[in-house]
C-alpha cells in the first residue's frame, strides 16, 4: 500500500511576518528584562544629546561670517575663509607651533607613570609602597589655580627656594616665569607632577590581575626579578598601555586650556600660548567666533585623523586597538 505525504506549502509572506513577530517579542522581553539598566542610562543620553550633538550644529559658522545679530542662518557663506587664515595669519601660526611642540612634549612624557608603576611593583615593603603612592597621587586632586601658585612662589627669583639654591650656588637668580625659554619646560613638568600618580593607579591596577604563576615559571626558568619585569611584567601591562596612548593621542592638539593660562603673562605669552587660549582670547574678547569655530574644527578633525591611523598601527603590530 503507498502511503502518500502531503507536504502543506508555507506562505512566504506568512514566514516573514511570524519571523518578524518572534523577533518583535524577543526584543521586547530583552527590553523588559533590563527596563532599570536602561533607566539609569537616559541621563548620559540626554547628556550627550543636548551638549554634544546639538551644539555641532553650531560647527556650521566656521564656514560663514558669522552675525551675531544676523543668527547662524542668515549670516553670510564664506567657504574656507577662516581655515585659510589659520595657516596665514602669523599669530596663529606661532600659536599652532607652541602647541604642537607641546603636545609632542606630553608624548614624550607619557610613559612616566607606566615607569613609576614598574618601580613601585618592585618595592616589596607595602607600607613604603603605599605612601608613595598616596604622595604621587595627592597632586592629582588640586585644581591648576592652586598648582600654579605653588610654582610661581617655588619659582620665584626674590622667594622662591629654587632660585636660593642657584644663589647659593653663586649665580644670580632667574626669573623663571618671565622668560619664554623656561615656559614650556614649566608647563610639561607641572602636568607630569599633577598627573603621574592617576597613571600610577590605573597600571597598579592592570599589574594586580597578572598570574603570579607567571612568575614562578619565570623564577624556575632562571630568571631574576629585571628578567621578570622584562618578560612578564611589561608584556602584561602593554595592552593597558596601548589603549590608554590612543585614548591620548586623539587629544593631540587639546592641551588644556586651564593648564596653560593660569601660567601664561606678557612676558613668556610668545612661546606659552597654545590654540586652547588663543580660542578665548580671540574668539571671547575679540568676538571672532567663526574663525575660532574654525579651529576648533581643524583641531578635532587632527586628533580623529591622528587616533586612527594609531590605532591602526596598534592593531597591526600589537593586536591591540579600541575598534
Amino acid at each position: 500500500m503507498k502511503t502518500i505525504v502531503e507536504t502543506e506549502k508555507i506562505d512566504p509572506d506568512k514566514s516573514i511576518i511570524l519571523h518578524r513577530k518572534t523577533n518583535l517579542r524577543h526584543k521586547l522581553g530583552q527590553l523588559n528584562k533590563h527596563k532599570m539598566l536602561y533607566l539609569i542610562s537616559i541621563p548620559g543620553i540626554l547628556y550627550f544629546i543636548i551638549f554634544k550633538y546639538v551644539p555641532l550644529m553650531g560647527s556650521v559658522i566656521a564656514f560663514k561670517d558669522y552675525n551675531i545679530f544676523a543668527g547662524i542662518w542668515d549670516s553670510p557663506w564664506v567657504g574656507f575663509k577662516h581655515f585659510e587664515a589659520l595657516f596665514v595669519n602669523p599669530d596663529s601660526i606661532r600659536v599652532l607651533k607652541n602647541t604642537l611642540l607641546l603636545s609632542f612634549y606630553d608624548i614624550l612624557v607619557f610613559p612616566a607613570p607606566l615607569l613609576l608603576a614598574l618601580l613601585l611593583n618592585e618595592l616589596r615593603l607595602v607600607i613604603y609602597k603605599r605612601l608613595i603612592q598616596t604622595i604621587v597621587y595627592m597632586p592629582h586632586f588640586l585644581s591648576w589655580v592652586i598648582i600654579s601658585g605653588l610654582f610661581i612662589g617655588i619659582l620665584s627669583p626674590t622667594t622662591g627656594f629654587v632660585n636660593h639654591f642657584i644663589e647659593w650656588l653663586g649665580h644670580e637668580p632667574i626669573y623663571f616665569m618671565g622668560s619664554e625659554e623656561f615656559i614650556r619646560p614649566i608647563l610639561v613638568f607641572t602636568y607630569l607632577w599633577q598627573s603621574v600618580g592617576w597613571g600610577t593607579i590605573i597600571y597598579m591596577a592592570a599589574l594586580a590581575g597578572i598570574n603570579p604563576e607567571l612568575y614562578e615559571a619565570a623564577k624556575v626558568d632562571g630568571a631574576n626579578r629585571f628578567h621578570q619585569m622584562i618578560h612578564v611584567t611589561v608584556p602584561a601591562i602593554l595592552p593597558t598601555f596601548s589603549i590608554l596612548f590612543l585614548l591620548h593621542i586623539g587629544h593631540f592638539l587639546d592641551f588644556g586650556f586651564e593648564r596653560v593660562y593660569v601660567f601664561l603673562n606678557p612676558l613668556n605669552q610668545a612661546n606659552g600660548d597654545i590654540l586652547d587660549t588663543y580660542i578665548y582670547e580671540v574668539g571671547l574678547q575679540n568676538a571672532q567666533y567663526s574663525f575660532t569655530t574654525a579651529i576648533g574644527i581643524f583641531k578635532s578633525i587632527v586628533g580623529l585623523v591622528l587616533l586612527v591611523f594609531a590605532n591602526f598601527m596598534s592593531k597591526k603590530i600589537s593586536g591591540n586597538s579600541l575598534y
